[in-house]
């Protein structure tokens, strides 16, 4: 049987070698108003072909599995007009994507789900992963109501993007974007408003994740969560004693929240030129949950180039530290912190001595009450905070 599972795997790998090569003058766009034919449009897709879904409602589950396009020549999921796009729409999981590769989803509204709107993964063995996956303009809402669901969901995901996407409206319990042992992920110029208890989470091993340029506003309890609780199982690709590593937050703004970031469990993370706003509790936590045997404790996180603007009555605390975490090894740099309502108080207690802080001055914001995070003329925070992210920065 391994023998026979090699020769059908070399000669997928052949087949797809061979359609990418020819690249996308034998590619196809079919064009499809029901649910039935886009299922068969999908199943029969080659690299480089267009599935384009015409205005209307779409009733899930859609389940996908092993679609597969080549590198240059994704096969393409989308609208066939993105000013009216379709909408996929109930079902546990409006869509589910297991083992595909080099595939885009793009212009689509995707709600009303009980579970996850969007679920793409290994099918539980890390050997199948999804790799090359692109979420473009999707608008995932109203999912669950209530319970741990999650707007999107990615297990086993490497190598992929999801850009210009808003979620809103998850579960309460749940993630607007939840990532187990994923790899390699980008999350780019993204809007999370109005959801449950978290924004993104990145954790079970999850590594190599960059979120750029978003926009967080809503009232609940991490807008990031670097890191988490993962039982062992389901480690991608296995344990390797911690819970995220190389998790990047920059260029972003958090309007609320009880916290913007709260990194657990994670051996080395970055939150950079990021602006947060009127933070509900904390500017940042940092957290142990996983304490099995050879775990390391959260350690290595930088904070600076930040402006965190807050009234005394909700950020009562600068940092939360628990127990079993190494907050010795964080570093602070080059961050402002206002306090509206009593400047004098600005100056936070935090785990080890700030570089080049700078407390309480007025970053003179543009316009928050209009959503308007940039800096006026004079502001001592004009090289700091999510408006001032060098475009180039690694």
């Amino acid at each position: 049987m391994n023998c026979i599972r090699k020769a059908v795997s070399a000669l997928e790998g052949a087949v797809l070698l061979v359609l990418c090569c020819l690249g996308p003058a034998f590619a196809a766009t079919t064009t499809v108003s029901n649910g039935d034919a886009f299922r068969k449009a999908v199943a029969a897709a080659k690299p480089g072909d267009r599935i384009l879904l015409e205005p209307g409602t779409y009733q899930g589950v859609f389940y996908f599995e092993r679609i597969k396009g080549a590198p240059a020549h994704p096969i393409i999921i989308g609208a066939a007009d993105p000013k009216r796009p379709p909408i996929i729409r109930g079902g546990t999981e409006a869509m589910h994507l297991t083992s595909v590769a080099h595939l885009e989803l793009r212009d689509l509204i995707i709600e009303g789900a009980k579970v996850n709107g969007l679920n793409a993964d290994d099918g539980g063995s890390y050997q199948n992963r999804t790799h090359h996956l692109t979420l473009r303009n999707l608008l995932v809402r109203s999912t669950g109501p209530s319970g741990g669901g999650n707007g999107i969901k990615l297990s086993g995901v490497d190598e992929s993007t999801v850009v210009n996407c808003t979620v809103e409206g998850w579960p309460q319990n749940g993630c607007a974007i939840d990532m187990v042992g994923c790899h390699r992920v980008q999350i780019l110029g993204c809007t999370f408003r109005n959801g449950g208890a978290v924004g993104i989470q990145a954790k079970g091993g999850s590594e190599d994740v960059r979120i750029r340029r978003c926009l967080f506003e809503g009232s609940g309890e991490r807008a990031v969560n670097a890191g988490g609780s993962t039982g062992m199982s389901f480690f991608r690709p296995k344990p390797q004693w911690f819970e995220a590593r190389n998790i990047i937050v920059e260029g972003c703004v958090f309007i609320g929240w009880r916290t913007p970031i709260a990194f657990v469990g994670i051996d080395g993370g970055v939150f950079r030129y990021n602006t947060v706003y009127r933070p509900k509790r904390w500017a940042l936590r940092i957290l142990q949950e996983t304490v099995a045997p050879g775990f390391v404790p959260s350690r290595n996180g930088v904070y600076s180039d930040n402006i965190v603007v807050f009234r005394s009555d909700e950020m009562v605390d600068a940092v939360n530290i628990g127990p079993n975490t190494a907050p010795s090894t964080f570093r602070f740099a080059r961050n402002l912190w206002y306090c509206i309502d009593s400047p004098g108080r600005s100056k936070p207690s935090l785990p080890t001595a700030e570089k080049d802080g700078i407390y309480g001055k007025d970053p003179l914001l543009k316009d928050p009450s209009r959503g308007d995070f940039g800096v006026r003329q004079g502001s001592p925070a004009a090289k700091i905070g999510a408006h001032a992210l060098p475009n180039g920065q690694k």
